[in-house]
């Protein structure tokens, strides 16, 4: 018989660090959430940041909180009412919306890191190179790849068959632990799941990397050693949570379903899907006066 529904493990199943992890993660919730939030408040309230770099920090915000709320309140609410189950509808439309928040946050990033790389390497040529036009049309190509993949995942994993165990050992339903379920082929789900991790995520991540190594050249002429520490320190906390992100979602991906080891991959999961969304609104907002300045207004 078809599975109709699935009993999702979490984290953890010891009892004694339930109430730990449900703590835990109502905090991470909380402050993506009135990060998140703020940022878009300050971006809408504040002329000044009507400004490419900060449309697609609103975007970003977006996504994030799509994210975080597509995982987190259902992981709280089996956690508070020790009922681990997720209806077959409810885990493919939380298959459906993290994949579009997958997809549209890696090419954010490459899009935001170009954004950075015209500002600062072409900074006459700024207003030109990324006017509104540019702008929508960038966005655009996000939404639409972001549909796209989420798309093509989501129809290949409803086209399987679950007909044994629906204990799903991870905190929220991905592509790897229901390949791991079905009782149908998943090559074609495999082969789709590579060739969007090796053109989407690590084509993402090489244009994303060759945009800051252009900054980096760029910044190594400004003449002033404090302009110069300035800017590497904004820049590198930047890639360190590019990297982070994009380095987790390639290896969590590129492996085929048989090589998964749960217990380590459901810890490299919340890198991508809970700590980034919270520390985006902390890294692309730090040491930035504009952004304190609207905060403080809104």
């Amino acid at each position: 018989s078809c599975v109709t529904a699935f009993m999702m493990m979490g984290l953890s199943e010891h009892p004694k660090l339930q109430i730990f992890l449900f703590i835990l993660f109502l905090s991470i919730y909380i402050v993506a959430l009135i990060g998140n939030v703020a940022i878009i408040a300050a971006i809408v309230s504040y002329p000044k940041l009507h400004t490419p770099m900060y449309f697609f920090l609103f975007h970003l915000a977006v996504v994030d909180i799509v994210c975080t709320s597509t995982i987190i309140p259902k992981m709280l609410t089996n956690i508070a009412t020790f009922s681990k189950r997720i209806s077959y509808s409810g885990c493919i439309a939380q298959l459906y919306s993290f994949t579009w928040c997958l997809g549209a946050e890696m090419v954010l990033f490459t899009v935001m890191a170009y954004d950075r790389y015209v500002a600062i390497c072409h900074p006459l040529r700024y207003s030109i190179m990324m006017n509104k036009t540019v702008c929508v049309a960038l966005s655009t190509v996000v939404i639409l790849i972001a549909i796209t993949n989420s798309w093509v995942h989501t129809g290949l994993i409803m086209r399987l068959t679950f007909c044994g165990p629906n204990g799903i050992n991870h905190f929220f339903c991905e592509i790897p632990p229901l390949l791991a379920l079905s009782c149908s082929p998943v090559r074609i789900n495999e082969v789709w799941v590579f060739t969007a991790d090796i053109f989407l995520a690590m084509g993402d991540f090489l244009i994303t990397c060759l945009s800051y190594c252009f900054i980096v050249k760029a910044i190594l002429n400004i003449r002033t050693s404090e302009g110069k520490k300035k800017a590497f320190s904004t820049c590198s906390s930047h890639l360190i949570v590019v990297s982070l992100y994009y380095s987790t979602v390639i290896y969590t991906y590129i492996r085929p379903a048989s090589s998964y080891s749960f217990e380590r991959d459901k810890v490299v999961a919340a890198l991508y899907t809970l700590v980034t969304p919270t520390l985006n609104p902390i890294v692309y907002t730090l040491r930035n006066k504009d952004v304190k300045a609207a905060l403080r207004k809104v």
